[in-house]
């Protein structure tokens, strides 16, 4: 999938997110926040301007969140989404409404609904995991001009292909190619355990990380 894609899906499939921002003593604090809308331009939410949520968006303009789809683990797809975020007001408060009708039953009034501003994530990178699937399937996607910086473990030039790493990969997804281990990043659980039962230390791990 395109990375509006994902952006539509966390939309239309998951919904209700668990959103992260930072308070003033720098510690996160979490909430359950609704994403009502996704274009080629980004993520859309809302939130009341006397909330704590929207002044912590306004002091740093940092947002990540996270939500999930399914009966259980097992059978469950998850996206988490972080960027940077900023306030678009009132201009396009119709059309969050008019996608998310419920709103109207908690914010009844015109008055009311005048304490309501819309906030874009408009650049971010993200993480697609699906435990639905056999073997389970990642991606990682960016957008806004983000780059993406896919994490995870890598076989440097110093393997030997032994094979231990095989044996010890519960996703069963490295292969031996020209007598060196590669490792099929869509299928991994970044579990580490190829890095260490490595004899000769040739898994590295990318620095960036989610």
């Amino acid at each position: 999938m395109r990375a509006n894609d994902y952006l539509k899906f966390i939309v239309e499939h998951i919904h209700s997110t668990v959103a992260a921002t930072v308070d003033k003593s720098g510690l996160p604090v979490t909430c359950v926040i609704d994403m009502m809308y996704a274009d080629e331009n980004g993520l859309y939410f809302l939130t009341a301007k006397g909330k704590n949520f929207y002044q912590r968006l306004k002091d740093n303009g940092y947002i990540a969140l996270s939500g999930m789809k399914g009966e259980n683990t097992m059978k469950c797809a998850a996206l988490s989404i972080r960027g940077k975020v900023r306030e678009r007001g009132a201009d396009m408060l119709p059309l969050l409404l008019e996608k998310n009708p419920y709103m109207f039953e908690i914010y009844s009034t015109d008055e009311s609904r005048k304490a309501l501003t819309v906030f874009q994530i408009y650049e971010g990178t993200g993480e697609w995991f699906d435990l639905s699937k056999k073997p389970i399937e990642r991606d990682s996607f960016s957008f806004g001009g983000a780059e993406n910086m896919p994490s995870g473990y890598f076989v440097t030039d110093s393997c030997i292909g032994c094979g231990s790493c095989i044996f010890n990969c519960p996703q069963s997804c490295i292969d031996i190619v020209d007598k060196k281990a590669v490792i099929r990043q869509q299928n991994c659980l970044r579990c580490g355990n190829c890095a260490e039962i490595c004899p000769v230390g040739a898994v590295g791990r990318k620095k960036y990380e989610w």
